[in-house]
């Protein structure tokens, strides 16, 4: 089944179907809490990275943003004059809608691995002070009370007793004297003030002791000495281990000195404490996750061992092309006239070329062969020199391998002499490379040319249409499908897709009547194309998105039954199994089966692994990221997968440091 199709493959970073899990990547997510949530990209796409990441921040509740005054006592970046909070949050807005307005997930890949969505009932039915059923404010609480009690209050009475509360007093008086100076700017002073609150205060007092560490660090943050900053909060998590200031100030003074490591720990542990109710603690936690996953992704990816994906997949993606020479049955294109009424005929290869040799191995699916038979016919100059150039940068291009897969898409496009559908197809898969390196403009270029020397090229139109979803451009898209289907009136997944750009269309704009002349589209296009599964498949998720799931897991019954083989179907399979019934035994069981149809199905393990965090099961967890990131297709997949796993393995030691969970299922 095409879905991963070649669509918009290799974009790894922003396609619309997706070759990578072989599904619709408009759909490809874990299930979201609540059905006003965009639908998704695809694993690597800005699109599917914001909803993928905040699927569990999307109840229509008014995010909790801290909004913290530099050098405010109390604040986040201030001094605690005894249990300081932050300033007020921007109440109103969905959380969902803050994402995207934000421009940015409020939590990393582990949107769902940091919290489920049990939490948020929980939390909507135990306070319901407003009608979100959050508070207003967005307070950093200080877990264990106070941080700087009253004074007196629990102290025993008689002469020991009265001496220690002087030496508090005392010490209270050089902190209050403290933040009289940090709120003047003045911080040498304050840090002299703590220093002395420090050396006066009884050992036992903890909290106390806690809070005038946590003091001095704020007047070392406004120095920039990030250095001591991250000493003093670490006396003062010592004393205090769940101080979440001062947890929070360390994760920022890490974030400085460039201990990614370490940065993480503490800013996931502030997250935990808080409830994932603070913004920018959460955009914290986003941004270290994803400059770890970069570093990590662009060190691995330069040293992988390239690895063939799957028959299934490069089936799925070869038929996605009505108009690929290379992808035709063999000589196809090549043959004389008199020759090609005898296409059905078994073709036996006499000529000793390469090319016709890797075509041969093509259609005996001995995929491992073909790189190698082309460079024969390369390096001999032979007859079909641009063909192999094509074929083998396709094949680089599906190992993973974009640098070497542009010289050879370079020459083809750049061979004035070549069949212009070669060009053409070039064209595609270099706008496609582009669009994954993250270069819209070069991408619409090459498109665009494709449009330009071969006007009656349908997959330029199909694919072409896909980049404008993704650049939110859905009326151009709507277009360039249509003449997709003038040009093939039997291209299923171009009208599929025509209805999926509509709905998404009329699903962002709330119209529900357009919504409902999307999905009456659908239920046409798999009447009239009952044989493609692509049909069914971006219907079912369609369907889900309006939690239609009896149906909608009818129609992935008949995506299985049409190609028991593709993996991903089980996969989405399983997710709905979670969203409609909660039956966690036979969502797992039909991702098990996925793994077991596709042991190099990376989406599978991907979920898998989130699953597993959500169950607490974070040594399989880490297990399942870690084997997806070996058969990561690109760089930016890469860098979303060990987000992921580093995301996971960072609750892993916040759980040993601090015996802190978040809830599982």
């Amino acid at each position: 089944m095409p879905w991963a199709s070649g669509d918009l493959w290799p974009f790894s970073a922003v396609r619309s179907l997706c070759l990578t899990c072989s599904l619709p990547a408009s759909f490809r997510f874990l299930p979201p809490v609540c059905p006003r949530t965009l639908p998704a990209d695809c694993g690597a796409c800005d699109w599917y990275r914001r909803w993928h990441r905040t699927l569990v921040m999307a109840a229509s509740k008014p995010v909790e943003a801290a909004v913290v005054a530099a050098a405010a006592p109390g604040s986040g970046s201030g001094v605690s004059g005894g249990g300081g909070t932050s300033g007020p949050g921007t109440g109103g807005l969905p959380r969902w809608q803050l994402a995207l307005a934000v421009g940015a997930p409020l939590l990393l890949g582990a949107g769902a691995v940091y919290l489920w969505s049990r939490q948020r009932r929980r939390r909507e039915a135990g306070g319901r002070g407003d009608a979100s059923g959050l508070k207003r404010n967005s307070e950093r609480k200080t877990p264990e009370g106070r941080a700087s009690p009253a004074l007196g209050s629990g102290h025993p009475e008689g002469s020991g007793a009265h001496l220690e509360m002087n030496s508090l007093d005392r010490a209270q008086a050089a902190k209050n004297k403290g933040n009289k100076y940090f709120k003047a700017g003045k911080y040498e002073q304050a840090i002299q003030c703590y220093t002395e609150a420090i050396s006066l205060c009884p050992t036992e007092k903890n909290v106390d002791l806690s809070t005038f560490y946590q003091n001095r660090a704020a007047a070392f943050e406004q120095l920039q000495k990030w250095k001591e900053v991250a000493q003093d909060c670490t006396k003062a998590v010592e004393l205090n281990p769940k101080y979440v200031k001062a947890l929070f100030r360390r994760a920022k003074a890490h974030e400085k000195l460039d201990n990614k490591k370490e940065c993480l720990e503490d800013v996931t542990a502030v997250c935990i404490l808080e409830g994932f109710q603070n913004q920018q603690s959460m955009l914290l936690a986003d941004k270290v996750l994803k400059l770890l996953g970069k570093e990590k992704a662009k060190e691995k990816y330069k040293n992988r061992e390239p690895l063939m994906p799957s028959p299934q997949f490069i089936k799925s993606y070869f038929s996605s092309f009505t108009d690929d020479i290379i992808s035709q049955p063999m000589l196809k294109g090549e043959k004389s006239d008199e020759d090609k009424d005898k296409e059905g005929e078994a073709l036996e290869v006499k000529e000793n070329s390469g090319y016709l040799k890797a075509k041969q191995y093509m259609e005996e699916e001995n995929y491992d062969k073909i790189i190698s038979e082309c460079s024969k016919e390369v390096d001999a100059q032979g007859k079909y020199m641009a063909e192999a150039l094509l074929l083998r940068a396709t094949f680089y291009l599906l190992i993973g391998n974009a640098n070497a897969a542009k010289p050879d898409l370079d020459k083809v496009i750049n061979l004035k002499e070549a069949n212009v559908k070669l060009r053409a197809n070039a064209l595609i898969k270099r706008g496609s490379m582009y669009m994954q390196q993250q270069q819209p403009l070069l991408s619409t270029q090459d498109f665009n040319m494709a449009a330009d020397i071969d006007p009656q090229n349908a997959d330029v139109y199909h694919h072409r249409g896909q980049l404008k979803i993704l650049l939110d451009q859905v009326e151009e898209a709507v277009t360039d499908f249509d003449e997709c289907i003038r040009l093939r009136p039997e291209s299923a997944l171009a009208q599929a897709q025509k209805c999926f750009a509509l709905y998404r269309q009329a699903y962002t704009g709330n119209n529900s009547s357009q919504i409902q002349a999307a999905m009456k589209g659908f239920e046409e296009v798999i009447k009239k194309f009952p044989r493609c599964a692509e049909g069914y498949a971006l219907y079912a998720q369609a369907l889900t998105d309006q939690q239609q799931f009896g149906k909608a897991d009818e129609m992935y019954d008949k995506c299985i039954d049409l190609e028991p083989d593709n993996a991903t179907t089980y996969v989405h399979k399983g997710l709905l199994q979670l969203q409609w019934k909660q039956d966690l035994d036979r969502g797992l069981e039909l991702i098990s089966k996925a793994i077991e149809i596709d042991n190099k199905c990376d989406f599978a393990y991907e979920t898998m692994g989130t699953i597993e965090v959500q169950r607490g099961n974070m040594e399989r967890a880490i297990d399942m990221f870690n084997k997806a990131i070996n058969l990561a297709k690109s760089e930016m997949e890469m860098a979303h997968l060990y987000s992921l796993c580093d995301a996971a393995h960072a609750q892993t030691e916040v759980a040993k440091k601090y015996g802190l969970k978040p809830p599982t299922l």
